[in-house]
């Protein structure tokens, strides 16, 4: 009887070692090491080959001898999902999309498969029964669609033989922790596998041209699930992110080959399915009966998409010795930096007030254009004096408390101008760019924090 072969795989960054090691010499984590059964098959049986009559020749060329032809991409129903990937799907390529359990990884695969009528799409799950699916699929409001095709399995070689077979030309997996395959005798999720799988898949998308999507879990800080090396091998890395017990997602590039890694898209879960926001600004500023006190619009920008998002403060006196410094969807650190200029360079006794500053609609900005907001929105808490709801805000606050410019103003206030904004506040330095003549809105511009607060409020 053979004896078993075992190595140690670094569960963080998937560094292999014929023996057991406290610290992993690759990412200098701790305590990574975790022992998994290796086995070796004949080359016949690793992943997926071509046939030798398909298989496509390849030999070295000079970068003269490459011809330059027009990209092409796939272009699906979902314009959110289009403009995260930079224009479409581009065949071959390996996308992997992570996010928190249930926030809707799977519902958004499922509705990408029904929507594209044009190709004929595989949905392989390891994790559902094809009776699941299709239940998930009768609730969506996405019309049937039988060029769709379900395949319940997590063997890579099944999966294989049924790609060949039915010859897909986008391929879904759902996900890529529950596949396993026979050249490795661990379990399926581990760090062998996920690699192995990954490995095996890549190679099908690029023999063939057809284009994959995994979908990834993470782990409890966030990350994608298994190796490294996984983020590595795929060409787009997409975060799907959210609160569950909020209505609205939102689909972030972290790396794309093919396209920008500042692009967003938004969803709102629905009970029929996700929709498509094609107006992020109308959902990030709530309905309110009138002006109230500490909420502002600031001008903001994720990608290339201009957005308007509601700042919302609160201010109220300190209860013990040590104020507190709260916000959600803004850096604290910055935050502590805006209240020190408030105090040092405008004259408000912040030490004595806890602070509460909330990015409404559930997102997170780092934009610096939305300090002036912010600090507006400060002060109108904390003087108990409304700002007008047809006033939004786009600039950088410096430790001198001066304004400073920020890129792309002219997207900011045409943006402000379709929203039915009268009034913008700007900086004096960022105005050379802007065009007044064109523009409906009121542009007004300062140098100085104190010179917007005496004007806003007297």
């Amino acid at each position: 009887m053979a004896k078993t072969k075992t190595l140690f795989f670094c569960q963080n960054c998937g560094h292999e070692s014929p023996k057991w090691m406290g610290k992993c010499p690759s990412c200098n984590q701790w305590n990574t090491f975790a022992e998994e059964v290796v086995k070796k098959e004949s080359a016949a049986r690793q992943g997926w080959h071509q046939d030798d009559e398909k298989r496509r020749a390849n030999k070295p060329r000079t970068i003269q001898e490459i011809e330059s032809g027009k990209e092409i991409r796939i272009a699906t129903t979902d314009q959110e999902l289009n403009r995260v990937l930079g224009g479409g799907i581009v065949p071959g390529s390996l996308i992997l999309i992570g996010g928190e359990p249930g926030i809707g990884k799977s519902t958004l695969m499922l509705q990408l498969a029904l929507s594209l009528k044009h190709l004929k799409v595989l949905y392989v799950s390891g994790e559902e029964s094809e009776q699941q699916i299709k239940m998930r699929a009768d609730r969506l409001s996405a019309s049937k669609n039988d060029a769709c095709y379900i395949f319940t399995e997590t063997n890579t070689q099944n999966i294989f033989q049924g790609i060949k077979q039915l010859q897909p030309e986008l391929v879904i997996i759902d996900s890529i922790q529950t596949l396993f395959s026979d050249v490795l005798d661990s379990t399926a999720g581990s760090i062998g596998q996920v690699r192995q799988c990954a490995g095996e898949l890549m190679k099908f998308a690029k023999e063939t041209d057809t284009p994959v999507f995994l979908v990834g879990h993470i782990t409890k800080d966030g990350m994608l699930a298994g190796p490294k090396v996984l983020e590595h091998m795929v060409d787009t890395v997409l975060q799907f992110e959210g609160d569950r017990h909020l209505a609205y997602r939102i689909l972030r590039t972290t790396k794309n080959r093919f396209g920008s890694t500042s692009e967003i898209g938004i969803y709102e879960m629905l009970g029929n399915g996700l929709r498509e926001v094609s107006n992020p600004s109308e959902i990030l500023i709530s309905q309110k009966d009138g002006p109230l006190s500490g909420a502002t619009i600031g001008a903001t920008i994720e990608g290339n998409r201009p957005l308007l998002i509601e700042i919302q403060s609160l201010v109220s006196p300190a209860s013990y010795g040590t104020p507190q410094r709260t916000p959600t969807g803004f850096d604290q650190k910055r935050l502590n930096m805006l209240l020190a200029v408030l105090e040092k360079r405008c004259g408000f006794k912040m030490g004595v007030h806890d602070v509460f500053v909330n990015m409404a609609g559930g997102i997170r900005v780092e934009d610096p254009a939305i300090d002036l907001a912010v600090c507006v929105s400060v002060i109108s808490s904390l003087e108990e004096l409304a700002v007008s709801e047809k006033i939004c805000f786009a600039a950088e606050v410096g430790l001198g408390g001066e304004l400073r410019a920020v890129n792309r103003i002219d997207q900011r206030i045409s943006e402000a101008e379709k929203l039915g904004f009268t009034e913008i506040y700007i900086s004096r330095f960022g105005q050379k760019s802007v065009d007044l003549k064109k523009t409906k809105i009121t542009v007004k511009s300062f140098g100085k924090l104190t010179e917007v607060f005496q004007d806003l409020f007297g």
